[in-house]
């Protein structure tokens, strides 16, 4: 029988794991400046340049490396469901979807193939390092909080593992993007996992280093202006925004093989991968920016990081970090009890008689 999903059970015959995942990352897709694709170094590690303004996580290999295992940690632990990559229902025949932050692109290319007769869109700040797509499937470098050109409503706008890519007003706009962007009855979905590390059987002593890492991005993140508390706040600004039907999904992903049952144990599995490959990434802009009590040098991360490494492997420490999936629908014009003055311009115009 599983493990009760609010408490873990701990297996005593933990076995270690480490899967190898290819790297790729030059783009046939895209016919775009080799400035893009080059990026910025910074620390030895690549970032974005298509916005104007420093952007916490890198967009390399290794990022890409530590993406696609958390793809699997979110497909694993749904994976009792016949469809594991979303739980919005838009129905058997979709047309549009969009993927915003879309990193390598394999959540998209994965509805792609579930959806042959629709159009998916996956788009980020830097180019998704795959060599193919379906034919369906059309990969863009764009910046969300620029103007939407798209002209087609959406059925689904996807998000997931944004924390740290905007400040409260910047996510304010990217969610009324998302609104003005689907179609009457469409749905918004995120997904979010928060960078703290916790544990419910005192298993991981007071004085580990594993818990200085949540209150470190935590504050850093503040520090930037960029908060990093997307998993508490985003089911409240979504529907501050005007969606309805909000639903709201908790989640423990185990770090490590520690779990008893092989659902767990397989996602912590993944949520290790997910964590060796990332950590150094999600950690270096923020520390050298924003490090307290002065910002901290490149190798005075690279240390940490590989204290923090060396902690996560031992085994007897049973320590997860919790996550979040919301989603909700932006309400049919019947539904919207709004004056005409109060209404924006793209909600004024009135549904053509069918």
């Amino acid at each position: 029988m599983a493990d009760d999903p609010d408490t873990i059970t701990v297996d005593p015959d933990v076995y270690a794991r480490d899967p190898q995942i290819p790297d790729d990352w030059i783009s046939e897709t895209f016919s775009i400046g080799s400035s893009v694709y080059r990026g910025l170094m910074e620390n030895g590690r690549r970032y974005q340049t298509l916005s104007n303004k420093g952007y916490i996580i890198p967009s390399d290999e290794q990022m890409f490396d530590s993406y696609e295992a958390g793809h699997l940690v979110a497909l694993v632990l749904d994976s009792d469901r016949a469809n594991p990559l979303f739980q919005s229902p838009i129905g058997d025949n979709p047309k549009h979807v969009l993927d915003l932050g879309t990193g390598k692109g394999t959540w998209a290319i994965d509805v792609a193939d579930l959806f042959p007769e629709a159009t998916i869109r996956g788009v980020d700040l830097f180019p998704p390092p795959v060599t193919w797509t379906p034919p369906n499937c059309l990969l863009e470098v764009d910046n969300a909080l620029e103007e939407w050109t798209w002209r087609e409503q959406f059925d689904l706008v996807h998000m997931r593992i944004m924390i740290g890519s905007f400040d409260p007003k910047e996510w304010d706009q990217v969610y009324t993007r998302v609104y003005e962007n689907l179609r009457p009855g469409g749905w918004i979905e995120q997904l979010e996992a928060c960078p703290s590390i916790e544990c419910d059987d005192n298993s991981l002593p007071e004085d580990s280093i594993l818990r200085s890492w949540g209150p470190n991005m935590l504050a850093c993140g503040e520090a930037a202006g960029r908060k990093c508390d997307t998993l508490d706040t985003m089911s409240s600004a979504i529907r501050d925004i005007g969606f309805v039907e909000v639903h709201d999904k908790s989640y423990k992903w185990p770090i490590g093989t520690w779990p008893r049952d092989q659902k767990y144990k397989e996602a912590g599995s993944l949520n290790f991968q997910h964590w060796m490959d990332g950590m150094e990434g999600w950690c270096m802009w923020l520390l050298t920016k924003h490090g307290s009590p002065k910002p901290w040098t490149k190798n005075e991360v690279i240390v940490y990081v590989a204290k923090i490494r060396a902690e996560l492997k031992n085994p007897s420490y049973h320590i997860y970090q919790r996550a979040r999936r919301v989603w909700a629908r932006k309400p049919y014009h019947s539904e919207v009890m709004k004056t005409p003055d109060s209404m924006p311009d793209w909600e004024r115009t009135p549904e053509p008689d069918i």
